[in-house]
């Protein structure tokens, strides 16, 4: 999947707003540009990081005015020749540049190939790459801050440095095969058990952080559970500020699973108002507990909503399992009916009717991210791909330990360690030839302009 550095066009920007930018990269990018752009000179003669004023034009006709922003290689995005069109936002306009530029030599980019040629000019590692396309999709702070940790570099340099800490290991013990004949040990076996199990502590922190990560990433899974009429729907419109869920004295109003999300000091939460847990001969209500009970199964929190008959005890509370790594929070709903009433320690009070409470419990959420707990530049693994490499990873660490406990030999034990070395580099893309097949995988998932 080599780039063959051909010039390469694309709006950059989304239909519909004032201005538009047309990204053109490869070789030939400021001839292409100069069949239909005029200005004071020829962008051919351009310097890099420059910007001209010129027009866009189809023979005698004026397409826009626009501005040209040149970059010249290796100093661009792609690491080739690079212009940047700003013009209207007409989606004609766009639609007439980019068939001058097409008619000119270029051709339209597919999605992702900007990025892709600057992965393969070594502008960006594969983290980095996967980085722009979570940033462009972030929907929350959070979720930014994963996605530029991960573009500035900072996963990468933990990763390297693991995979740098394995290389020295493979070496010496490889090192060790030269001189077999002498029964020297460039490798001291206790060093290297300390060594790897350190590794090994280091790979499984980062493991650990993807429940998390990929949480942020995607926004906390948060069931609103409880009993038919107890108002998780209208905790929910209260949550959304807005009309959703249908409210209803009726019990058993709501049949289906409603999702929706909202931020709450930059983290994203997708609150899931599920059918009232009750026993009911009602085929349909009985369907949808059924799906309530398998949203809690993928819940990361859990809004355990009681109203003040079954937090007094007239009315059981629904029973169901909570999931592993699920946080419970006990809300009490109606305390308008008892204002006087008190409440048991870590229990939260709320009238979901008038919001009073909806402020201790849009910090209990926050606290039971545990995204509190993390540093700016901690290394959080939030993509699939990467925890799945890991896992891998150690997994082979596992075996090689477990071959150095059993005296396996230097030969064999550095294999074992080169396979670990493999699936670190398959995150990054460094040292490791990936197939066509998992780029193609990766970079399909980008917009066209990136």
């Amino acid at each position: 999947m080599q780039p063959d550095h051909d010039t390469i066009l694309a709006p950059a920007t989304a239909t519909g707003g004032a201005l538009a930018v047309i990204r053109i990269s490869g070789d030939d990018a400021f001839a292409v540009c100069d069949r239909v752009f005029r200005g004071r000179s020829p962008l051919a003669e351009a310097q890099g990081y420059t910007v001209h004023y010129g027009r866009i034009v189809d023979g005698d006709r004026t397409i826009d005015d626009v501005l040209a922003t040149v970059f010249r290689a290796p100093h661009s995005y792609t690491g080739e020749n690079s212009v940047e069109l700003s013009c209207h936002g007409s989606a004609y306009i766009v639609s007439e540049i980019l068939r001058l530029l097409f008619a000119a030599g270029g051709r339209m980019a597919t999605p992702g190939e900007f990025t892709l040629r600057a992965y393969f000019a070594g502008k960006l590692d594969l983290s980095q790459a996967e980085a722009v396309a979570d940033l462009i999709a972030s929907s929350s702070r959070a979720a930014h801050a994963l996605a530029s940790n991960q573009m500035r570099g900072g996963y990468s340099a933990a990763l390297d440095s693991l995979r740098d800490r394995l290389l020295h290991l493979t070496s010496l013990l490889e090192l060790e095969l030269d001189f077999s004949e002498e029964d020297v040990e460039f490798a001291d076996r206790q060093e290297l058990q300390r060594i790897m199990q350190d590794i090994d502590q280091h790979l499984n922190q980062l493991i650990n952080t993807f429940a998390l990560g990929n949480a942020l990433k995607e926004g906390i899974p948060v069931a609103i559970v409880g009993a038919p009429n107890a108002g998780k729907s209208t905790l929910l419109n209260r949550l959304l500020n807005e009309e959703r869920a249908i409210v209803s004295e009726i019990a058993g109003t709501t049949r289906d699973v409603i999702e929706e999300s909202v931020c709450i000091e930059g983290i994203r939460f997708r609150f899931i108002d599920t059918a009232g847990i009750r026993t009911t001969d009602d085929r349909l209500e009985r369907m949808g507990i059924e799906r309530t009970l398998q949203r809690i199964a993928r819940a990361r929190i859990v809004i355990r909503l009681l109203d003040m008959a079954h937090f007094t005890g007239s009315v059981p509370a629904p029973e169901f399992e909570l999931p592993e790594r699920c946080s419970l929070l006990t809300v009490v709903n109606k305390i308008d009916l008892q204002p006087d009433i008190s409440l048991p320690q870590g229990v939260i009070g709320l009238s979901a009717r008038d919001g009073a409470g909806l402020d201790t419990l849009r910090q209990a959420l926050l606290q039971s991210t545990g995204a509190e707990e993390l540093d700016q530049n901690d290394i959080v693994v939030s993509n699939s791909r990467h925890f799945e490499a890991l896992s891998i990873a150690r997994s082979a660490l596992q075996r090689a330990l477990n071959g150095l406990h059993e005296g396996l030999p230097a030969d064999l034990l550095s294999e074992e360690i080169r396979q670990v070395i493999r699936h670190i580099g398959e995150i990054t893309g460094r040292g490791v030839i990936l197939s066509d097949e998992i780029l193609g995988t990766i970079f399909s998932k980008f917009c066209i302009g990136k």
